[in-house]
């Protein structure tokens, strides 16, 4: 837990955190200091552009979906090899699931005992920013808010104000200002950026936002801040510090190195919402991994199992109706029992069609669903589920929490509410209030996993491809 670490928090979404930390983990990176990406909450595309940027995988960090335990021991492992550890809050410093803001990006921070930096989105603001931050550090004193950044300044002399404003009465230096700039390196898509596999300039944006930072950030000084010691909170639950570490809790090793089962995961731009721990849990389970595409094959290889996570298959419409080899091979796997698991976009995929601006475009048809699409979201946030009826990968009984997020919505679907596996606890899902639509050892559903959250997911998906390769 000594490591070098900063939080870049904000006071809402939207402010520009995900631009700083891009731009400050570049241009470490530039000086050759090697970073640890991480992203607090539940999300894919901040995650992605931060691994881009640091050039090594960005693992999040989610006090709803894990216990404090496994996210402690993620943050140790990833960061043994680097110099310095970045992480991205996510929303409002504060903003939490319940009252107390148990999963806040503060408590996050108090947890890894690190310092916070506040983006600031200074439009139209200026000594009341000062009051802004004053109250934040106010609020809880054990989160260690040690400077901010100034963005979206309009010139000199409003950077100037704010400036004096905010180290005249809040004590904490102002580590940037950074103007209004062209936002066109980084369009947004939904809830956050553009997955930075949709485009080839990503690596230019990157350039971009390290440029930002050498121009207008103390790199110096937030260097030296992550390097500040932050004493243990007293009374706050910590990890017992030195001894063994006990290993992650992802899965259970199920296979000996012999029979190991063979699991497809389609990965490309449509398809491209995978947390890392979930893919290093199947690997842990005994499988081997293998990474295909609809758009880019005719058909999948030889499987035993496939996982199709989430994703903008909206985008890519077109280019996977054409491929109807590939369609139905997937349809005809399905039949003969091939263990699927599928997460959002992976669901619209194994449906019968999806329906943008009028037109149809024919999908896998494992499922038989018509789904349409919204401007505005259908289902936005963290779920809770308990399994409901008998499926392939969990108990019944069981309760998994999760996250979802879709524009996507049910437009034809003949099927019944005890069809599905899942009653919703907290989320929306598919539909009246459930989710998890099961065929043979198919289940797909709204609602992602994480691996850290859900261990019992990969072992799941390893024993079922195991018993598939033994049948077929």
């Amino acid at each position: 837990m000594g490591i070098p670490k900063l939080v870049v928090a904000a006071l809402r979404g939207g402010s520009g955190k995900t631009m700083l930390s891009i731009g400050i983990i570049a241009a470490l990176r530039d000086r050759g200091i090697s970073v640890s990406p991480f992203k607090k909450g539940p999300d894919y595309i901040d995650a992605g552009w931060l691994a881009l940027a640091a050039g090594r995988p960005c693992y999040n960090l989610d006090p709803f979906l894990m216990d404090q335990k496994n996210l402690i021991k993620s943050f140790q492992d990833h960061t043994s090899s680097s110099g310095v550890a970045v992480i991205e809050g996510n929303r409002g410093l504060y903003d939490g699931t319940d009252l107390a803001g148990a999963t806040s990006t503060a408590e996050l921070a108090k947890l890894l005992c690190a310092p916070v930096v506040l983006c600031l989105d200074c439009t139209k603001s200026t000594r009341t920013l000062a009051a802004v931050v004053q109250g934040c550090i106010g609020f809880d004193s054990d989160v260690a808010i040690k400077g901010v950044v100034l963005n979206q300044v309009a010139g000199f002399r409003h950077e100037e104000s704010i400036r004096r404003s905010i180290e005249t009465f809040c004590k904490i230096p102002v580590l940037g200002a950074i103007p209004k700039l062209d936002r066109q390196d980084f369009p947004e898509r939904h809830m956050g950026l553009v997955p930075t596999e949709e485009h080839a300039w990503a690596k230019a944006s990157i350039e971009a936002a390290a440029r930002m930072a050498r121009e207008y950030l103390d790199l110096d000084t937030i260097l030296s801040i992550a390097q500040e010691p932050i004493p243990l909170n007293t009374g706050f639950p910590l990890i017992e510090q030195g001894g063994e570490k006990d290993p992650l809790t992802y899965s259970e090793t199920i296979v000996s190195p012999q029979e190991k089962p063979r699991i497809g995961i389609i990965k490309d731009a449509a398809f491209q919402f995978y947390y890392p721990e979930n893919i290093e849990a199947l690997h842990l389970a005994g499988a081997q991994l293998l990474f295909i595409s609809p758009l880019s094959q005719a058909e999948p290889p030889p499987l035993d199992a496939l996982y199709i996570g989430g994703g903008f298959p909206e985008t890519h419409a077109m280019q996977l109706a054409e491929n109807r080899s590939f369609r139905d091979r997937i349809k005809a796997l399905a039949n003969n029992g091939l263990p699927i698991y599928a997460e959002c976009g992976g669901l619209m995929y194994l449906g019968e069609s999806l329906v943008l601006e009028g037109k149809t475009y024919p999908m896998c048809g494992v499922l038989p669903i018509v789904f349409g699409f919204s401007k505005r979201p259908k289902g936005h946030g963290y779920t809770v589920v308990t399994v409901s009826r008998e499926n392939p990968y969990f108990p019944l009984g069981t309760e998994l929490k999760g996250h979802e997020f879709h524009y996507s919505h049910v437009i034809e679907w003949p099927g019944e509410k005890k069809d599905l596996a899942f009653t919703m606890k907290r989320g929306t899902g598919l539909i009246n209030g459930k989710d998890g639509v099961c065929f043979q050892n198919v289940l797909a559903t709204y609602t992602h996993l994480h691996a850290l959250g859900s261990p019992e997911w990969a072992t799941a998906l390893v024993r079922q491809a195991i018993q598939f390769n033994k049948t077929r």
